[in-house]
């Protein structure tokens, strides 16, 4: 976000996610080199990067700092040193470092976002949706499984890959039932569907979302309303994938047609099936595992990009998880 005073600006990046340590280094260090080097004002403030000084210096600058807080993001360390360089290596480059984990963003003219990867895992899950027919992300809440995935459906939606997009829930009973819920069926599955709907409507403007949905070029359905069709010219995504049993894993898996791409997502900790070992999730890993064209991809707590406690709370779950192993053992 861009303000302007006469020849003065200012500009925020978002900066969530990062290691502020490497991001500024010892002593503020990088940011003094960064400063020095565009006559630009730097302030760190939370999750926002604040560039201020003339309009020209912080356009010249911004480039170099969305690059040096994605290395800050993935744990790849700089120096000061380092930044006439890397300054040296945008231009030389048009902007795009050869290094740089901007080779793997996704960029979304309707909304104007440009998503990156914030951590390793991150980057190695949109790798694998580049070059995988199918994917399987697995990994604990907040990893964005499921915001990179639709991130990608989209992209390829916009580059004509793909004629449609369909995204798939199993609609299982988490502890609450169905029957309670006021409406018709569509009414009380669309509880369960709505991160779906809104990872979509922050990628697309609302009102396009809302025509894709009416023209079928987006679908959004329980998972059981996949069975006996061929998804063909589709990018397919499965959430939850956890809550599927092994029986509708089998029944989606065989969906896929001609130029689709399918990438499943799930959470191995969070299963809401009364027997845990029908889970479609757990099967696929030993059975798909060395099929050629599916890759699994792991992510973890250094994964998760959301309030810092998020981290904290899954390592103290996963920690009572371990115990209670040890103690049947």
């Amino acid at each position: 976000m861009m303000s302007r005073i006469g020849d003065s600006a200012q500009h925020k990046l978002d900066a969530e996610g990062i290691d502020p340590l490497l991001f500024t280094g010892v002593n503020d260090s990088n940011l003094h080199r960064i400063s020095s080097l565009y006559k630009v004002q730097l302030a760190l403030r939370g999750d926002q990067l604040v560039i201020s000084g003339k309009l020209s210096a912080v356009e010249d600058a911004i480039p170099l700092l969305e690059h040096l807080l994605d290395l800050a993001r993935l744990r790849k360390s700089f120096t000061a040193g380092d930044i006439p360089r890397l300054a040296e290596d945008l231009l030389a480059n048009e902007g795009a470092p050869q290094d740089s984990v901007m080779n793997g963003r996704i960029a979304l003219p309707g909304s104007g976002k440009i998503i990156r990867p914030k951590s390793r895992g991150q980057e190695k899950y949109l790798e694998a949706i580049f070059n995988s027919d199918v994917v399987v992300g697995i990994g604990p809440a907040g990893t964005g499984k499921t915001y990179l995935a639709v991130a990608s459906a989209v992209d390829c939606l916009y580059k004509n890959k793909v004629e449609r997009i369909i995204l798939a829930r199993p609609a299982v009973e988490a502890g609450e039932s169905l029957g309670f819920l006021p409406g018709d069926l569509q009414d009380k599955v669309d509880p369960y569907l709505r991160p779906l709907y809104d990872a979509l409507e922050d990628m697309m403007p609302s009102e396009r979302v809302r025509r894709a949905i009416q023209d079928r070029v987006i679908e959004i359905a329980p998972l059981a309303y996949m069975r006996g069709r061929t998804l063909s010219d589709a990018f397919v995504i499965l959430d939850e994938a956890q809550n599927s049993t092994k029986a509708q894993m089998k029944m989606f898996l065989t969906r896929l047609g001609l130029n689709s791409q399918v990438v499943i997502t799930g959470d191995k900790t969070q299963i809401d099936l009364s027997n845990k070992n029908q889970s479609g999730l757990i099967q696929i890993e030993s059975v798909l595992r060395d099929i050629e064209g599916i890759e699994m991809v792991y992510l973890d707590e250094a994964d998760v990009i959301r309030h810092k406690l998020v981290k904290d709370i899954i390592g103290a779950y996963e920690k009572i998880g371990s115990k209670m192993e040890t103690e049947k053992s």
